[in-house]
């Protein structure tokens, strides 16, 4: 049994773990494992936001615009799209992608990312219903800043930066678990800042992030299912899934949640496919294990998995991932074009 904390992350912890004694988890997990020489990667959501009824020509324009600027000069290691309808009625198209050197993403932002939030398209200045608006979130957290953990040996997310997978791995299935796998926690409570600040300039918005925001995003795949297990999945599973992602979606800002998105992966040719992930902003990391490990729509979530992967056993083909990142106020960036104001982090300064 590993330890999720690779050795040349290990510090004399000053700070408690969770791990109960004598512990082994009943179902395995790995982790991503990174080349020891890695510093820091980046994580940025790139989107693009419109109402119903949005001219067709206005959305292709913005799509390609993306798809030739993630495939461009310095562009990123791993990209993946995704698409999902927001509490506003908003289609939003998204772009996820993933760098393993800082300085690479930062030359592809002076070439392309910065224009993307500076009314790129042309008509989006008009701020009408009609229009596309434009958005870029980026963390660039340091290795002890962020954990992925994965139900199978397929990589999703951050992980296809790393070297492979670890072996099981100790730091899991239980409350406080993530925490636990975040080498920064050893010695850092990961204490959540001030609140985020919005900066405007007309229809531009740029948050000042807080210290210690927390990001989660959560992936289920159920791509190799049979038709039974995919019946029990879609039944029994992603309609309460669902209702978690909701609430957190219209509600979660009660709770420490600034938002949240519940979002599909689809093709090269923007077609959906079975795979799905949420996709939220926290105040703080305490604030996600709160929800976690104590909140009804949480603890329905987590019994309605574990139902279903006991009943399947080692048959069943659902993978889970999830990717975890705590990050400084300077391993933020955030900015918005024409979008409307519970747009992603724009929610945190309302």
């Amino acid at each position: 049994m590993e330890s999720a904390i690779p050795s040349h992350l290990k510090c004399p912890r000053t700070l408690p773990t969770r791990t109960p004694d004598n512990f082994s988890p009943p179902i395995p997990a790995t982790v991503a494992r990174f080349p020891i020489e890695a510093q820091q990667v980046v994580m940025a959501y790139i989107g693009f936001q419109y109402a119903p009824g949005t001219r067709e020509t206005l959305v292709l324009q913005a799509e390609q615009w993306l798809i030739s600027a993630v495939h461009s000069l310095h562009g990123p290691n791993h990209q993946e799209r995704s698409r999902y309808e927001d509490e506003a009625g908003f289609i939003n198209h998204i772009w996820i992608a993933y760098w393993d050197k800082p300085a690479e993403f930062e030359s592809w932002f002076k070439l392309k990312g910065d224009a993307w939030t500076k009314d790129v398209l042309g008509e989006s200045s008009t701020g009408n219903a009609g229009s596309i608006g434009t958005f870029i979130e980026v963390l660039t957290p340091t290795m002890d800043r962020f954990e992925s953990l994965f139900s199978s040996d397929q990589l999703e997310g951050v992980g296809y930066l790393a070297e492979g997978l670890s072996g099981p791995t100790l730091e899991h299935f239980y409350w406080g678990a993530v925490r636990d796998r975040i080498a920064a926690s050893q010695t850092n409570p990961l204490a959540p800042g001030a609140q985020s600040k919005i900066i405007r300039n007309g229809l531009h918005a740029q948050v000042m992030p807080q210290e210690n925001l927390c990001l989660i995003r959560s992936g289920q795949d159920w791509t190799m299912a049979d038709a039974d297990e995919r019946r029990l999945y879609n039944e029994d599973v992603e309609p309460i899934l669902k209702a978690g992602m909701v609430f957190l979606r219209d509600e979660g800002q009660s709770i420490g949640c600034h938002a949240n998105r519940y979002m599909t992966l689809v093709d090269n040719n923007g077609e959906t496919i079975e795979k799905t992930f949420g996709m939220s902003w926290w105040r703080s990391l305490a604030d996600l294990e709160l929800w976690a490990e104590s909140h009804p729509t949480h603890v329905a979530i987590f019994g309605a998995a574990l139902t279903y992967l006991q009943r399947l056993g080692p048959s069943a083909k659902l993978k889970l991932y999830h990717e975890v990142t705590v990050v400084t106020a300077a391993q933020q960036h955030f900015e918005y074009f024409n979008c409307h104001p519970k747009t992603g982090m724009l929610r945190a300064a309302l």
